[in-house]
């Protein structure tokens, strides 16, 4: 019992300091703008409590490991999400965890911003996020993640911005209507588990990058759409309705100003009239 109660002051006093810093942080962004010498100092703050939790977390191991007469003596200790990650006035951070984390952690219902990148995710849940409806951010960026159940994202009414790139990724569920920004790169996305519709019905979206996948063929594009990504895939042909209208020679489709193709098999010269719409021309292949 000692060493639980020397545990509990530990976990007590790490959890002051990610606090304090989002009080000041809070108190001062309703007045002014954040200035780079402010901003390093956050970040000071934010790495020095990551890496006191970590020190609470082995401690934790430590001490149950060396009181093997009493029941709870795993070192694996689950610790509330605040002390495993950071917490800022409604960001997490939660990146390169120590123990592995290999499941989207419970979050403070306020929570805006999620950070959780290179940790040991695999699977998102359906009930991960329903009841986190403030979300507009979430970055699970270099994690395992191969499988989203359906409707894991069906909540998160002003969800803007979606980073899973770099996991093990065959399929996409159906995304949040609002998204501006959605990072899938580095996965093994293919078109079949890409539905055909999936980004047409984002009205929002403007940043879109699907590099460094499996995709056979470019998805359906919405009109808002300023920058694609789809460099290293397997995409072999373009059609005329690809970025433009084929039956509408007069078709102007102005906000695109970026898209990258190459690394892919696909010949683009061979597809002169694909590309009559767009103020550039796509990166790629053209001999």
């Amino acid at each position: 019992m000692t060493a639980h109660r020397a545990l509990l002051f530990c976990l007590m006093c790490a959890s002051c300091v990610p606090s304090s810093a989002a009080s000041h942080s809070s108190r001062d962004s309703q007045h002014r703008p954040e200035t780079d010498r402010e901003h390093s100092l956050r970040d000071e703050v934010r790495t020095e409590a990551k890496k006191t939790k970590r020190e609470v977390v082995l401690a934790a191991g430590s001490m149950a490991a060396d009181s093997p007469g009493e029941e709870d003596s795993s070192p694996e200790i689950e610790l509330p999400t605040c002390l495993l990650c950071v917490c800022l006035t409604g960001s997490v951070y939660c990146e390169e965890v120590v123990p592995d984390m290999t499941s989207v952690p419970p979050l403070p219902k306020e929570t805006a911003y999620l950070y959780a990148r290179y940790n040991k995710i695999k699977k998102i849940k359906a009930k991960d996020f329903a009841d986190i409806v403030t979300l507009k951010r979430i970055d699970l960026t270099g994690n395992f993640i191969s499988e989203i159940e359906d409707g894991a994202f069906a909540k998160l009414k002003l969800l803007e911005e979606l980073s899973l790139a770099e996991n093990n990724l065959v399929k996409l569920p159906m995304l949040p209507a609002k998204l501006t920004s959605f990072n899938a790169n580095h996965n093994r996305l293919r078109t079949a588990g890409v539905k055909a519709n999936i980004f047409q019905k984002l009205t929002k979206l403007a940043y879109l990058f699907l590099a460094d996948n499996e995709l056979e063929a470019v998805p359906h594009l919405p009109e808002t759409v300023r920058t694609v990504h789809l460099q290293n895939n397997n995409i072999t042909t373009v059609s005329d309705e690809t970025f433009c209208k084929g039956n509408n020679t007069h078709y102007i489709r102005p906000n695109i100003n970026e898209i990258r193709m190459d690394g892919n098999p696909v010949i683009l010269s061979k597809y002169p009239n694909s590309f009559t719409c767009l103020s550039s021309l796509p990166i790629g292949r053209y001999s």
